[in-house]
């Protein structure tokens, strides 16, 4: 997924289309409050005041089930579908009533497409198919012909140039619809279930493929697709269709988290969570840690009120530096050494916030402590406990605040150990025993 400018790309505002003898008449019903069926002996109403932006740079993807009206819609933006009623601009321009010669040339210059079934001339070999948005316009043939080479080389079609679209797999085929797309250079790309006719496997490497090549190319996209986990995985932000209507727009965590009524929470409930939820989104406050100028008794203090046996070790500035433990901070109480730093252990697992929770799991498993979550400066800004994690793919809420998760070690309980080393004089000699795998949050 991409980072997005401010600058809207498309603006769609009350759009309806209209299949039937009297559209006009059917948009005014629906207007006054008639339903989809009611409307139905008049005309068929396809989109229904449709409204929603698309900023340049976004993956926009639109998702609904069949009949929901969704491919009418991706074919109103370019004017393959009239509008009936209402607005939809491509960076300002209108486009309802476009008169065919600039319909045309938006299509050319502005927007591309990549279909279903591929749309591939069958009598032109692959680099001529790549070629032919060029060709439409204008750029010389040795110039497109390299551009043509560039972009199968791109998608991993490299050696295929001279082969027939009837020679390649359905994969390859539309491999070569995505390279035609990009060849072109527009600003849109418009992909209806562009991936849909693909088996799984092949599926998601082109879904992988296109989420790269738009983070290094900031192209606009406005995917259409019936699959929901193909539309959390793709989307910056997903409108949710419904019987022509759009019933919410938001981003992927908007989506499966705050749905905005039962239809749309029955439609994500079986979504895979692991491949939405980011570590920034479950992560919680870090409360176990400590400025490494506070001391060894400072860091003792704040495990024992926590009742954790770790910390983690920040500069002044919250740059993680480490963990300790409360076995080694202790003997530094008790041979009176009071640089805490000296006593560091690496952090065990540290994640960014845009780290899907998928890749959590094995770093949860294998460490004892929360995953740290930083920024780009290494600054600390979350940790994500084993509880919170198991919580957020049922989407239960975390209780990791209110119960602390304590395993023991086989003699003592942990918490009982670091509060009575905390209380212990310095020089005191207490056996430690075993280290404890406590999490600390």
């Amino acid at each position: 997924m991409t980072h997005t400018t401010e600058q809207t790309a498309i603006e769609v505002s009350h759009a309806y289309k209209v299949f039937g003898r009297r559209p006009r008449e059917v948009v005014k019903r629906l207007r006054k409050g008639a339903s989809r069926d009611e409307v139905r002996p008049q005309g068929t109403a396809a989109v229904i005041d449709a409204s929603f932006s698309v900023q340049q740079g976004e993956i926009f993807v639109v998702m609904g089930l069949s009949g929901s009206g969704k491919s009418t819609l991706i074919r109103m933006l370019n004017g393959l579908n009239d509008t009936t009623d209402g607005s939809i601009t491509v960076f300002g321009t209108e486009v309802v009533g476009l008169a065919g010669p600039d319909l045309r040339a938006l299509r050319r210059d502005r927007m591309s497409m990549v279909f279903q079934h591929f749309a591939l001339l069958p009598h032109r070999t692959v680099l001529e198919n790549v070629a032919y948005g060029l060709e439409l316009q204008g750029i010389a043939p040795a110039e497109r012909r390299e551009l043509a080479r560039h972009w199968l080389e791109r998608v991993g079609l490299g050696g295929w140039e001279d082969h027939l679209p009837g020679e390649l797999s359905g994969g390859m085929q539309q491999r070569v619809g995505i390279a035609r797309a990009f060849a072109a250079d527009t600003d849109i790309l418009l992909m209806d279930e562009a991936f849909s006719a693909l088996d799984p496997l092949i599926r998601r490497e082109m879904q992988e493929q296109l989420v790269e090549l738009q983070q290094e190319l900031n192209k606009t996209i406005v995917f259409i697709t019936h699959d929901l986990n193909e539309a959390m995985f793709l989307g910056d932000r997903i409108a949710v269709m419904r019987d022509g209507r759009i019933v919410q727009v938001g981003t992927p965590n908007d989506i499966l988290t705050d749905p905005a009524n039962d239809y749309v929470a029955q439609f994500v409930q079986d979504v895979d969570r692991a491949r939405v939820l980011t570590a920034g989104d479950v992560m919680e406050p870090p409360r176990a840690v400590v400025p490494a100028s506070a001391g060894p008794r400072t860091a003792l203090r704040t495990m024992r009120d926590l009742q954790t046996s770790a910390c983690f070790v920040t500069t002044g500035s919250r740059k993680l530096l480490g963990v300790v433990r409360d076995k080694d901070v202790l003997r530094q109480v008790r041979e009176g050494e009071s640089d805490l730093s000296a006593r560091l252990r690496p952090t065990p697992s540290i994640v960014r916030r845009d780290q899907l929770i998928s890749e959590l799991f094995e770093l949860a498993v294998e460490s004892p402590l929360p995953v740290a979550v930083t920024d780009d400066e290494g600054r600390l800004i979350g940790v994500v406990p084993r509880v919170t994690l198991l919580a957020a793919l049922t989407d239960l809420p975390a209780v990791t605040t209110e119960i602390p998760i304590i395993e023991p070690t086989p003699d003592v309980p942990a918490a009982i150990i670091t509060q009575t080393l905390a209380a212990a004089p310095a020089g005191a000699a207490v056996d430690l025993g075993a280290e404890d795998t406590e999490e600390v949050r």
